[in-house]
Parts: structure tokens; C-alpha cells; sequence
């Protein structure tokens, strides 16, 4: 019974410590990238030019626009605070301006973060907030004014916040512990155990920490964990004398955080090693008491032969019915699970199907969407078509007629005429071409003033029938979005489409074209001066087959498949009303650099032509 006990204990240990050695890994992997991920910020903040100009004349900037840049940084990235130091380490902008413990006016040039920026390198440090008292992770990062040597002018500062990461460890069966060089525990799972000493901390440490300002004036007490055994694999078995975790026996295992100077430990319970070394003692008794049993029953069966005949054919029987009822029951369990894995098999395969159907549908309902708006500009199409034909007809018969009168140079000059109008017809071709080719799988660096000329290209007829005014004023810089150029051409197609059928009964039509950059987003509007959106109507504005317009205008999919596309890119569809009247649509990407080398516009549309 020890001996099965003891191999039991060994077997339930291993498996114990495989399940938090590969728990630990994933918890210290999940930390790591959860903090380095804003690593790159401060430096960021620190480059930008409004910083540096504040920072260079604070007494003529604006503080106020300051703080309210740092806070969207703080909103964006998902920090704690983002504030500004000048060069003696007092805070002279913040996000958290407008709270009652704000940073502003504080001086942290004690704090490890400002000397280590003011030195010109950047900053880490981890502790208790003097003001906020909140734990957090800070990151900061020296600003200059010029690129010499001299001192930096300031320090960025980005605190990250850690109770949401700790929140998602208490999804877990272990608990997580998160200690620095001095053994105490700056993270935990369990709350109690935050700001403790893993082990009982010396008066001179004590005092040492106080000074520090790490964790402010908190009293840091012991853990009360002690261990009570030790395996080569530097695993422990520990346990706690009071506290949360007093009430069981833990096997502790720890892993090192080097870019942090931490250790991180897990504590899984010993409860499953405890239960499977006493269900293999109970068992192994039991085994033992039937040996036993039996042993007594052959020594009846030397007195008895009879008796012992009828024992054995009891028992026999007895075996053989237990052996056949588990037969039975490794049989139906075989079944079920055969059963079970081809029902999810074929839900699996029914799943796949479904997609794809669908992820076919989409393109269709796209495509079509797409044939649908070229049918709506069928009518500009053949005016702007039927104008150069007639053209060339006119110019190919004053051709004829110069020829047979020998005068050479007047009919090449017509015939110059013809080419040319040859060409517009086949710029007018190679754009219904390109708008009506379905779009590609994968997402490249899109030119946003190239998708709008493209779209106002197709409804130049209108256009001009219309008298529409439009403004559009790109900005000097290049605008590029990571998406699909067909389907962002065609949700622009879309846009302008109902923007100028909106404005079909104004007097003095206005369409307004706008590209905008707010940090690594793009903003891309589309605004008219029609008679705008109905308020009840836009909470439904991109439902499938909602329209405003009159029966036979429109089956109300252009919206609803626009929104789907955009989301589909990354980005989202948003509807209003100006404020000077009409409707207003916006449409937000992410912002992408300009690839290296790109084929000018131009030259595409004349291979187009050639083709």
C-alpha cells in the first residue's frame, strides 16, 4: 500500500508540475507582451513637434492643449497616465489635469524612470504611485530640443496600468505571484497577498524599501509562506500560516523575468496529488485484502475439497459475468464515441460548407451591387459615348471629302481628331472595366485621392449635367489606407451615387469630398446639401433592404453592403447630417504608409486602353 501510494504521489506530482510549469509559461509570456507592447510610446510622444514646442517656451504654449493631446494618447493606447516632465522632474503637463490627485505641479526627480530619461536613455520602473496610489508600470523617454549631447529638455512619462491583467489570472486553476529583486510581491491574483514580502523582510531592508518611495509608506508584512519541502527541479512545496491560501498545501514553481528583473511563481493546490495517493493506497488495500481473502479460502479448500470446488465455481462465475458486463461497457462507450466523432465530423464539414456559401454570397451580392450602380450610370455612359461617335462619323466623312479633293493635311488633321476621341472612348471602356472586376483577397496600401478621382471619373456626366459644384481638397501629404482598392472604389461609388441622387431636386448642388488624419486612422467623408437623413431613420440607415427612396429607386442594399465591406477592411461606416444641411457620411480606415514603388495612375489607364 505505501509502495502503490508513494508511485501514485510521484505520478500525480509529475502531472501536477507539467500542468504549471506550461501555465506559468503562458502567464509570464501573457505579462511580458502586455507591457512591452508600450514600450515604444513614450518615444513616440517625446518626437512629436507640439511637445517639443511646448516644452522649448512654456510660458507662452498653451498647457491646456497639452494635456488634452496626452489624454487621447492615455484613451488611445489604454494606459493609466501620460504626463510631461520638465528638466528638474516636475510634472508641467498631464492627462489626469482635471483630476483632484493630478501630477501636475509634483516633483519625481527621486523616481528611477526621471533620472534614468534626463541621463538620455529611456526609462523603466515599476511601484506605488505617490499621488494616485495605484501600482503601475512606468516607461519614459528624454525629449530634446536639438540633436546635441547636452542634457535632455524633458521627460515623457506613460504609467500602465496592471489590475487588468491581474483580474484575467483569477480565471485560472493556479495562483500567480509576481515578485521583484527584493522578494515582494508587486502582483498577485489573490488581492491580499499584493504588497507583502514573500518571506519576512529585515529591519534594514525594511527601512531601505521606505526610502526608496517603490511602495510608499506601505507596511509591506509578511506572506506568512513557508516551505516544507524542495525537489531538485527547484520546485516547492509550500504552505501558508495565514491568509488566503492558509487552508491547503501548494507546489510552487517559479520563472524569471529578466527584461524586468522580476520572478514570477505559480501555486497549484496539492489536493489531486493528496486524493490519488489515497485512492491508490485504498486501492492497493484493497487488491492486498483480496490476496489475503483468497489465501484463507485455498486453506479451507485443503480441508474441504468439496467447499472449495463451489467457492471456486462461485467465483469463476462471478469473474466472468464482471468481465463480460465490462466488455459490454468498453463496447457501448467505443460506439458513442465513434458516433459522437462522426456527428462532429459533419458538423464540421456542414460548417465549412455554410462559410463558403456565404463567403460566396457576399462576393455575388457585391458584384451585383456593383452591375446595379454601372446600370444607374448607364445613362451618362451612352451620352458620353454617343458624343464621340457622332464626332467621328462628322470627322471620318470630312476625311473622304478632303481626300478625294487631294487635300492631304486637312484630312490628317481630322483623322487626328478621330484618334483622340478613340481614346476617350476607351478611357470611358477602361473604367467601366476595372469598376466592374471583382475584387482580390488580400489588402495592400490603397492611395484614398486615387479611389475619389476614380469614382468621380464614372459620374462625370452627371456631374456636369447637374451642375454639381464639388469640393474636394486633398491634403498635401499622401493619404494611404491598408484595404482593397475595388471594394473601397465601389463603397465611394456608392456614396457619391446617393449623394447626387439626394441632391437631383437642389437648385445649387454641393458635393463636399474630405480626407482628414487623426493619428493611425484616416478619415474619409462624403457630404451633399440635400435634404439630409430623416433622425428616425438612422438607426436603421445600413439594415438590408431599409431605403428612403421611392419604390423602384433602389433595393436599399448599397449602404448595408458599403458598411459590411468597410468592416470587413478594418475600419467602420458611420451616417449623419451636417450641420449646414444634408447628409454626411464618414467612413474611417487604418492609416498605412506609401509603398515604395508604385505605377502612376496614367500609365495604368493607357495599358488598359492597349489591352
Amino acid at each position: 500500500m505505501w509502495q502503490t501510494s508513494r508511485f501514485a504521489a510521484d505520478q500525480a506530482m509529475a502531472t501536477l508540475k507539467d500542468e504549471a510549469e506550461n501555465e506559468l509559461r503562458l502567464s509570464a509570456a501573457g505579462l511580458e507582451g502586455h507591457l512591452s507592447r508600450h514600450d515604444y510610446l513614450p518615444q513616440m510622444i517625446a518626437s512629436r513637434e507640439d511637445i517639443e514646442r511646448f516644452l522649448d517656451t512654456p510660458e507662452i504654449g498653451d498647457s491646456m492643449d497639452i494635456n488634452l493631446l496626452l489624454d487621447s494618447f492615455r484613451h488611445t493606447t489604454d494606459v493609466s497616465d501620460v504626463y510631461l516632465l520638465d528638466r528638474q522632474g516636475i510634472t508641467i503637463a498631464a492627462s489626469n489635469w482635471h483630476r483632484d490627485d493630478t501630477f501636475i505641479g509634483q516633483n519625481y526627480d527621486f523616481r528611477p524612470y526621471f533620472q534614468d530619461a534626463i541621463s538620455g536613455r529611456p526609462g523603466r520602473f515599476y511601484g506605488l504611485g505617490i499621488r494616485s496610489m495605484d501600482r503601475g508600470y512606468y516607461f519614459s523617454a528624454p525629449v530634446r530640443l536639438d540633436d546635441g549631447d547636452r542634457t535632455p529638455d524633458g521627460v515623457i512619462v506613460v504609467k500602465v496600468p496592471l489590475d487588468q491583467l491581474e483580474a484575467s489570472w483569477a480565471e485560472q486553476s493556479a495562483d500567480l505571484l509576481v515578485t521583484d529583486n527584493d522578494n515582494i510581491i508587486f502582483m498577485a491574483s489573490q488581492p491580499e497577498l499584493r504588497l507583502s514580502a514573500l518571506y519576512p523582510l529585515s529591519d534594514d531592508m525594511h527601512e531601505t524599501l521606505l526610502e526608496t518611495r517603490r511602495y510608499a509608506d506601505e507596511p509591506l508584512p509578511p506572506s506568512g509562506m513557508e516551505i516544507f519541502d524542495s525537489h531538485t527541479d527547484n520546485s516547492l512545496l509550500v504552505r501558508f500560516s495565514h491568509g488566503p491560501l492558509s487552508d491547503q498545501d501548494y507546489l510552487r514553481l517559479s520563472r524569471p523575468l529578466p527584461d524586468f528583473d522580476w520572478q514570477m511563481h505559480i501555486l497549484k493546490s496539492l489536493d489531486p496529488v493528496h486524493n490519488a495517493q489515497w485512492q491508490s493506497a485504498l486501492l492497493a488495500g484493497g487488491l492486498y485484502g483480496m490476496v489475503i481473502l483468497g489465501s484463507g479460502f485455498g486453506w479451507q479448500r485443503l480441508r474441504l475439497r468439496r467447499e472449495r470446488e463451489q467457492f471456486a465455481e462461485r467465483e469463476r462465475q462471478t469473474l466472468a459475468r464482471a468481465r463480460d458486463e465490462l466488455e459490454r461497457h468498453v463496447e457501448d462507450r467505443t460506439r458513442d464515441l465513434l458516433e459522437s466523432n462522426q456527428r462532429l465530423s459533419d458538423e464540421i464539414d456542414e460548417r465549412r460548407r455554410a462559410e463558403a456559401n456565404l463567403r460566396q454570397a457576399q462576393d455575388e451580392l457585391i458584384q451585383a451591387a456593383k452591375l446595379a450602380v454601372l446600370g444607374q450610370l448607364a445613362a451618362g455612359i451612352n451620352h458620353e459615348l454617343n458624343q464621340p461617335i457622332a464626332a467621328i462619323r462628322a470627322y471620318a466623312e470630312n476625311a473622304r471629302a478632303f481626300l478625294e479633293r487631294g487635300r492631304t493635311e486637312m484630312a490628317t488633321a481630322n483623322l487626328d481628331q478621330i484618334v483622340e476621341l478613340t481614346a476617350r472612348m476607351a478611357d470611358i471602356s477602361a473604367q467601366l472595366k476595372q469598376f466592374s472586376r471583382k475584387s482580390g483577397e488580400q489588402l495592400t496600401e490603397v492611395s484614398v485621392p486615387a479611389c475619389f478621382d476614380y469614382a468621380l471619373r464614372l459620374f462625370q456626366a452627371r456631374i456636369s449635367d447637374a451642375n454639381v459644384e464639388v469640393v474636394h481638397d486633398p491634403p498635401d501629404e499622401g493619404s494611404w489606407v491598408r484595404a482593397d482598392p475595388v471594394r473601397l472604389e465601389q463603397v465611394l461609388v456608392n456614396l457619391i451615387g446617393n449623394a447626387l441622387q439626394a441632391m437631383a431636386d437642389n437648385s445649387t448642388p454641393r458635393l463636399m469630398l474630405g480626407i482628414h488624419h487623426h493619428g493611425n486612422e484616416v478619415h474619409i467623408s462624403v457630404v451633399d446639401n440635400g435634404p439630409g437623413i430623416d433622425p428616425a431613420s438612422l438607426a436603421r440607415i445600413f439594415e438590408p433592404f431599409f431605403t428612403t427612396k421611392a419604390p423602384g429607386n433602389g433595393l436599399g442594399l448599397g449602404l448595408s453592403i458599403s458598411s459590411r465591406i468597410i468592416e470587413d477592411l478594418g475600419g467602420r461606416l458611420e451616417a449623419g447630417n451636417a450641420s449646414e444641411g444634408g447628409a454626411h457620411f464618414l467612413i474611417v480606415l487604418p492609416r498605412a504608409m506609401p509603398p515604395r514603388q508604385t505605377s502612376p495612375e496614367p500609365q495604368t489607364q493607357e495599358t488598359t486602353r492597349h489591352e
